[in-house]
């Protein structure tokens, strides 16, 4: 590969980086507006995991790509995976202490038509 070639590629990897920084920020900053701006528990805490996560990731894959590094990238990987595996989780346990402590209000739900327990089964 010439110096040009290389060249080439250094700006095509940084232009990238640059794109996923940047929309990494916007999905970081609407996941915080929308923490502040949403009016339920629930609405906040899909807030906080749908657009953080993404953005987190975004802004990973622009370090990534900056710096080019073998171990640092396999480093960056695991906090993506690890991030991946605990944000479900984290939201899941938001929301069950929210039902617990009487956080959420029940009437803004949608019932749940699977249950079989439920009163207005016709069957």
């Amino acid at each position: 590969m010439t110096d040009v070639d290389a060249g080439f590629w250094t700006t095509v990897a940084d232009t990238v980086a640059a794109v996923c920084l940047l929309a990494g920020a916007f999905l970081t900053f609407a996941a915080g507006v929308g923490t502040l701006r949403f009016p339920s528990l629930l609405a906040r805490m899909h807030a906080v995991t749908k657009p953080q996560v993404l953005g987190l990731i975004l802004g990973l894959t622009a370090l990534a790509l900056r710096v080019r590094n073998w171990s640092a990238v396999a480093m960056l990987v695991l906090v993506v995976i690890f991030q991946l595996a605990t944000a479900p989780v984290g939201a899941h346990l938001v929301s069950r202490a929210g039902f617990r402590t009487g956080k959420v209000d029940e009437t803004e739900l949608q019932p749940n038509e699977m249950d079989p327990s439920s009163t207005d089964d016709p069957h």
